[in-house]
């Protein structure tokens, strides 16, 4: 316990030093990292509460780009107001993936479910290769550029929405996992989904609703990101790894802890970003954040 709550100090005073001394990378980090916890918190919804893993995490990002793309591209829609139909859209396509591939292996060894949310992972970014093409999309919007003055530091406007929209979903999760009937029996599923189903709950509709609620998700996570980046079949990759690794380094179901993660390793990665000549070493940080963690719970769990 002593060695956990000096690790934690530790973390605080080099948050602290870095808003002091790097304010520009405190705030930029933050946002960046409530983008990744955004991102992550689906994730971790279907791998950390009820134990379903999906490959394709990133892919599904990719696909909300995508559709948030084609309604402003077609139909002019903002891609602040595309989640009205992004996210019942992608909600049902993650039904139906699950219907089609997940729910076919959950009887079978966890491999298979790897192997086959693998597959669907390279069959969604082929196929978009195939209709749109390796060319990047990209979406403009004049409020996307917008800057605010913090503390005499001009950052990014439109980012704040990342953090805002993580702490809104990851307050919504927290209630319908502990408030409502349907969130206790996702808990009770994760936890034991023979004895849920000898206790009434259907376990094969909580598979389900959980999927396609975190691919709904994605939706709203995509959407927001449009703006800022460009659209590419292969630009959901990296985000389905760094959302790995932010479960490994907060604990699987700790939702909390995901964002609390997703926030340090953004304001690393733009700390290092800051430092003269080592612009490059950004991507490093990451595995160091994820080495270090797991380290530092290791010897926790080993002094317990």
């Amino acid at each position: 316990m002593k060695k956990n709550f000096a690790g934690y100090t530790v973390l605080a005073i080099a948050l602290c030093l870095i808003a002091v001394f790097r304010p520009y990378a405190f705030f930029y980090g933050v946002q960046r990292g409530s983008l990744y916890g955004l991102i992550a918190l689906p994730l971790a919804l279907t791998l950390g509460i009820v134990g379903l893993l999906n490959l394709a995490h990133g892919e599904f990002l990719t696909l909300a780009l995508y559709m948030t793309y084609l309604l402003f591209d077609k139909l002019r829609m903002d891609p602040l107001v595309s989640p009205v139909l992004t996210v019942p859209l992608l909600f049902l396509f993650g039904l139906l993936v699950y219907k089609l591939v997940i729910e076919r292996s959950l009887k079978t060894h966890h491999l298979n479910l790897l192997l086959l949310t693998f597959g669907v992972s390279i069959v969604m970014v082929e196929s978009l290769n195939i209709w749109w093409t390796s060319r990047p999309r990209n979406i403009y919007v004049p409020y996307a550029s917008t800057s605010v003055n913090i503390f005499g530091v001009y950052v990014g406007g439109y980012e704040f929405l990342y953090t805002l929209a993580t702490f809104i979903v990851l307050a919504g999760l927290l209630l319908f996992l502990k408030k409502t009937r349907l969130g206790q029996a996702t808990y009770a599923v994760g936890q034991n989904p023979r004895g849920a189903a000898l206790v009434g709950i259907n376990v094969k509709f909580v598979y389900a609703f959980v999927f396609s609620l975190a691919a709904g998700l994605v939706a709203l996570a995509g959407a927001l990101l449009s703006v800022r980046s460009s659209i590419f079949p292969h630009v959901g990759g990296p985000f389905t790894m760094k959302s790995f690794s932010l479960a490994a380094m907060a604990g699987l179901g700790n939702l909390p802890g995901i964002v609390l993660a997703g926030i340090v390793l953004g304001i690393a990665e733009e700390f290092v970003k800051s430092i003269p000549g080592y612009t490059g070493w950004a991507d490093l940080v990451f595995f160091v954040v994820l080495i270090a963690a797991i380290v530092f719970r290791a010897f926790g769990r080993r002094e317990g």
